[in-house]
Parts: structure tokens; C-alpha cells; sequence
């Protein structure tokens, strides 16, 4: 983990349509640990230059805005998804988000509950909306104990959807219970398509795969051939073989509109992303080892603030 280091850096600049969040809890997540290894280098058309300061989403309080940013007062209870690749990420005391990609936190959320879930959410909200199910009809979310995983659970049942969460480990299939899916199996375990079967005897009418693999590849043929199944970018392995369902691949949307759908539906609902640990910046180089073992939700990383 020699790559990770705390540095210190300016106060990114405030542009005109930007925020300045001072920002208290960043998301630690899988794509983190991607970009860390140098390959997101160009994606987005932009160098890698150093010192490079990653983190997707976080939350905090605002500590400035541009001039021609309006519903937003110093203070703010706010949060945010970024691409670090472009104006640098929220692993830092301070971060500067256009504000198109800001939102305020929602009153039943707490400040460390909304750092991790910007990205995820959006996620699992635009997969959802990819699927277009109506209410009663069955889904599969494949990876349901993880980051994105665990919110479309929530965010399925919110629609009305019959859900087939898989889990892993016996800690996963415990939080997809209690987050209220109508059945939940151990992809690590137990035969999904077996499930699958009893579950939907005529086969499934879609699947959000939130985890890549062979397991995730051959649970798609429960998906019956007038279904759809929802493949967010960067989940990874990508099928080798084409199911016989539609397959369609998405981006999650981080807009005004997106977060501001997303919050309505916190507003009147239970939703709540599951944290499974909380590490201080300093100890960011352990967060990333975590990354590599099993843990259920989210990791979360706590800002402690310099007194400059």
C-alpha cells in the first residue's frame, strides 16, 4: 500500500457553479481501489497527475459556494458524487463538486450514512429504471449484501418489486433479510438457479447483477427471454456468453434530478445504507486491505479535521 500516503495539498479552487464541501465521511469503495492501481489513467480524458486524491462521494457541510450556485447556504448539511479523475476526490479535508452533483442530506440520514451513498444509490436507482418492473413482478439483485446490492434491495421493495436477493456469507443473507427481501439465498452456497426456479416458476422478469463471476453469469438464465437484466459499467467480469434476456448496461445517474429523486424516496421510506466499518484518515492504507476481504454494505472514512 505504498501508493496511499496523507499529503498536504491547497483548498481546491470554487468555480462558479461549484461547492466547496467541507467534507466530514468519504465512501471507501471497490472502483477506489481500481483507480489507485493506475487504471482509470486517460478514461475520462484526463492525465493522472500527483498528488492525486481519490473518493467517488462523500458528505460534510458547505463551506463555500460560486456565484451562481443558489440553493445551497454555508453550512449545509450536504452530499455528493464525484469522479476524482477530473477535479480531485473527497479522501480530503476539502473538495470542490460542481453543484449539479450535490444534494442536501436528507434529516433521517446521518452525515456518515450519506458519505457512502451517492454513487451506490444512483446505481441502483438507474438499474432499476433500466428494468422499468412494475409493481408485483419478480426481480433477482445479484450481490445483494454488497454496496450497490444492498440499496436496489431496498430501493426494489420501495417499487413494489417481489425480490430475490443473493447474498453472501451468512452475514449478507442476514442483512438482505432484514432489509426486506422476499427471499434470500448464499450465491456462495446454495443453487441460485434452483432458487431461482421455486421462486419464479416461470422464470424471472429481470435481474440487476451487481457482482461479476461465473456464479452471477449462470444465474441470468433464470431470467425468462422476455425479461431484462441490468449490468451497471465497471462490474466486472462482463458475461462471456449473451443470456436470453435483454441485457443492458448503465451508468448511475449522480444529476440534480437523480439525487433529488433518490432523497423523495429516503424521505418516505426505511432506506438506510448499511456501514460495516468506519476507519480514520489515517488509517486509509487499512481500508483498502479491507477492500479485499469479505464485509457486507459500505466502508466509510471519517475525516478529522487540522485546526488551521
Amino acid at each position: 500500500m505504498e501508493e496511499l500516503a496523507l499529503r498536504s495539498v491547497r483548498v481546491p479552487a470554487v468555480g462558479e457553479n461549484d461547492v466547496l464541501i467541507r467534507v466530514e465521511v468519504a465512501g471507501v469503495a471497490s472502483w477506489d481501489a481500481v483507480e489507485r492501481e493506475g487504471r482509470y489513467d486517460g478514461v475520462f480524458g484526463v492525465p493522472t497527475t500527483f498528488p492525486y486524491v481519490l473518493g467517488w462521494d462523500g458528505a460534510g457541510t458547505v463551506a463555500a459556494v460560486g456565484r451562481n450556485v443558489t440553493r445551497f447556504e454555508l453550512g449545509d448539511r450536504v452530499y455528493a458524487a464525484t469522479m476524482p479523475a477530473t477535479r480531485g476526490g473527497l479522501y480530503a479535508e476539502y473538495g470542490v463538486v460542481e453543484a449539479e452533483y450535490v444534494a442536501h442530506v436528507p434529516d433521517r440520514l446521518s452525515t456518515e450514512q450519506a458519505g457512502v451513498m451517492a454513487w451506490d444509490a444512483s446505481t441502483a436507482l438507474s438499474g432499476l429504471d433500466v428494468l422499468g418492473l412494475k409493481a408485483h413482478e419478480t426481480l433477482m439483485v445479484f450481490g445483494a449484501s454488497g454496496g450497490v446490492g444492498h440499496m436496489a434491495v431496498q430501493l426494489a421493495r420501495h417499487r413494489r418489486l417481489r425480490v430475490l436477493a443473493v447474498a453472501s456469507g451468512d452475514d449478507g443473507v442476514e442483512l438482505a433479510k432484514r432489509l426486506g427481501a422476499d427471499a434470500v439465498i448464499d450465491g456462495r452456497k446454495d443453487d441460485v438457479l434452483a432458487a431461482a426456479s421455486g421462486f419464479a416458476p416461470d422464470g424471472l422478469d429481470g435481474a440487476l447483477v451487481t457482482a461479476g463471476g461465473e456464479t452471477a453469469e449462470r444465474s441470468l438464465n433464470a431470467v425468462k427471454r422476455s425479461g431484462r437484466i441490468a449490468w451497471p459499467n465497471g462490474v466486472t467480469p462482463t458475461p462471456r456468453t449473451s443470456p436470453a434476456a435483454a441485457t443492458s448496461s448503465f451508468d448511475g445517474d449522480r444529476t440534480r434530478s437523480g439525487l433529488e429523486r433518490l432523497n423523495e424516496i429516503i424521505a418516505t421510506s426505511t432506506f438506510e445504507p448499511h456501514i460495516a466499518r468506519t476507519f480514520t484518515l489515517d488509517r486509509i492504507r487499512d481500508a483498502h486491505h479491507t477492500l479485499r476481504d469479505h464485509y457486507v454494505g459500505k466502508l466509510a472514512l471519517r475525516i478529522a479535521f487540522s485546526d488551521s
